[in-house]
């Protein structure tokens, strides 16, 4: 019996009693092998396609100062967030996005390296940033201000976001299917056609949520140069 609606988050998977909650964070490096083919197969091509268009976006964001191959980081980003988005949508897989746990370490670790390269080598800058152009001089200590708290809070917005939004889309289809066992035939038709279309949305979610937050980490880090 489901004691409070927010359990269905609680990591409670496992097999032998051996923990196998965060597992599913792993499964993507399955996929890993399929770049020594000496043929390249479809799953291949989509994936140097989309890497290509990332690499491309990200380096237009970066600017030209920025370091060869910093793209990366992020490409590998997008495609971590979005393998264990799309994973939380099979049934009895644990949705690791869905945790501070994992969202919070992700958004704070770059933030923090961010801001210790950038005042450490970009200091000036760093300063210059805090005040924006034009701004009247009676102003700059509450912009100060202002700057540093929207800096500070960035991580938190950041990990939030993603899992808020995916603990919302997996509530409403938990809400909805545990209303189908009281429905009669003709209603639990026009269910099971929502259901499909939410979950069709939540894979566009899945999608937008990683590109999100691998193009604010994006703009985040080319703020520093």
């Amino acid at each position: 019996m489901m004691n409070n609606l927010f359990s269905i988050f609680d990591p409670s998977t496992n097999l032998f009693n051996m923990s196998l909650n965060w597992i599913s964070t792993f499964i993507g490096i399955m996929f890993i092998p399929f770049s020594f083919w000496l043929i390249p197969n479809r799953h291949f091509i989509l994936w140097n396609f989309i890497s290509n268009k990332l690499h491309k976006e990200f380096k237009t964001l970066l600017g030209d100062k920025s370091f060869n191959g910093s793209t990366f980081i992020f490409i590998s980003l997008f495609f971590f967030i979005l393998f264990n988005n799309f994973l939380g949508l099979f049934p009895y897989i644990f949705t690791s996005t869905s945790h501070l746990n994992l969202t919070l370490s992700i958004s704070l670790s770059l933030w923090l390296s961010f801001m210790i390269y950038g005042w450490i080598n970009n200091t000036q800058h760093m300063f210059i940033h805090l005040i924006p152009q034009g701004t009247p001089t009676i102003l700059m200590p509450f912009m100060v201000m202002i700057e540093t708290i929207s800096n500070i809070i960035r991580p938190g917005t950041l990990a939030v976001r993603l899992t808020a939004n995916m603990i919302a889309g997996h509530l409403l289809l938990t809400l909805l299917s545990n209303t189908g066992t009281n429905m009669p035939n003709y209603l639990l038709m026009l269910l099971i056609l929502i259901q499909i279309l939410l979950l069709i949305l939540e894979s566009a979610v899945a999608i937008i949520q990683a590109y999100v937050i691998s193009i604010l980490s994006t703009l985040y880090s080319s703020e520093i140069n």
